[in-house]
């Protein structure tokens, strides 16, 4: 029978303001270590620090623009458009433009804050 996910789990976001980060699947709502799918909504003038994760990360973006820079430069990630890290690449992200960004990230496998490696 397939499971029923009633809402998330909200889980606090690193970064210089507060973003909100709502886990469907993943180690904290649903016990999977394989796959997360969360939806984040970050504001205007939001980074994070720089990570080199372990995971493969798909971020596809609802709403506004999500920045993302990687070593030798930075993508600006629209509304309707996708990007996807790669394991063991440096990434960061934020959201500089008016209105913030709305964004859908699944992790393979799943996020971990032992498995993210944030920059110090």
């Amino acid at each position: 029978m397939p499971k029923l996910i009633e809402g998330p789990s909200v889980i606090e976001a690193a970064g210089n303001k507060p973003k909100r980060i709502e886990e469907y699947v993943g180690r904290v709502n649903s016990g999977h270590a394989n796959a997360s799918v969360a939806r984040m909504v970050s504001p205007a003038g939001w980074e994070e620090p720089g990570q080199r994760p372990e995971f493969e990360e798909f971020t596809l973006v609802l709403r506004g623009m999500l920045r993302v820079e990687y070593e030798g430069g930075a993508l600006e990630v629209r509304a309707g458009q996708a990007v996807v890290a790669s394991p063991g690449e440096w990434v960061r992200y934020g959201s500089p433009e008016e209105g913030g960004a709305e964004y859908v990230a699944v992790c393979l496998p799943a996020f971990s804050p032992d498995s993210v490696h944030r920059d110090a």
